[in-house]
């Protein structure tokens, strides 16, 4: 007896080979990867208890513990699923489906524009030990934060970014929020990470940036006032300090910020 496979077979095999890729991918970048390989380690002993085996009793413990999985799944990456379901409800969600016909090396030297600049800025704040918090928009929608501040649009330039954030600048206790090689807003409210495990060296900035980088997949980019230091938060994960050319390397998406960690 013939099985028939056609074309939604294929179809359905390269979705789901798709969406492991991007669940592989999330729990990586999260730090969570461990504890989903358990969850999956779980799954495959209780259908090899259950299906295979076909053993009664621990496939009665099995399916008591599966049936409220899905529950202790939700609660375990609750921020992790909040964070796909925001990009995928985002106005660019599915922007991947337009980078697919798009001119990769164009767009490279496009969305590039803003890192030169920004580089320059954060070298010469450094130096002056002037703080600094620059968010840079990925694939979530930063709407709600660019409302908290203040509004305007201008091209990202070295001596503006050094400006905004200048002491006696009204500006330059808030964060500045740079969209599509441009800034978006100035002076922005971030939610600040909570963690107990946060060094208790990092100061207002570096746990705003952190929080930031949890709630959404923005990098943000942090100068130490006290220290004169450069640091990045991305996907969850703080890293200090950088030079000048390893925060160009992740800007740039060279090395990512788990790889200096």
């Amino acid at each position: 007896m013939f099985v028939s496979f056609g074309i939604k077979d294929v179809i359905d095999i390269l979705l789901v080979a798709y969406l492991l890729y991007q669940v592989y991918k999330l729990m990586k970048s999260s730090g969570t990867l461990t504890i989903f390989g358990g969850v999956v380690a779980v799954a495959i002993v209780w259908l090899l208890v259950s299906q295979v085996l076909e053993m009664r009793l621990m496939g009665a413990i099995f399916d008591k513990f599966i049936s409220v999985g899905f529950l202790v799944i939700v609660i375990l990456f609750q921020d992790d699923i909040r964070r796909f379901l925001v990009a995928m409800g985002s106005n660019r969600g599915w922007k991947f489906v337009v980078n697919i016909f798009a001119r990769r090396g164009e767009n490279t030297d496009n969305q590039n524009k803003y890192i030169a600049p920004v580089v320059l800025a954060c070298l010469n704040m450094a130096r002056k030990k002037t703080g600094a918090l620059i968010v840079i928009r990925k694939e979530m929608d930063l709407s709600t934060y660019i409302r908290t501040g203040e509004i305007f649009t201008a091209e990202v330039n070295a001596r503006l970014i050094e400006n905004i954030f200048f002491k006696n600048s009204p500006l330059h206790d808030g964060a500045m929020i740079i969209v599509d090689n441009e800034i978006k807003a100035a002076g922005c409210i971030l939610p600040v990470a909570q963690n107990a495990n946060i060094s208790k060296d990092m100061g207002v900035r570096h746990r705003a940036g952190l929080g930031m980088a949890k709630e959404t997949d923005a990098m943000v980019v942090i100068v130490s006032e006290e220290r004169g230091t450069i640091a990045v938060a991305h996907n969850g994960k703080l890293v200090a300090p950088l030079s000048a050319e390893e925060l160009q390397q992740i800007l740039s998406g060279e090395k990512d910020v788990e790889g200096y960690s």
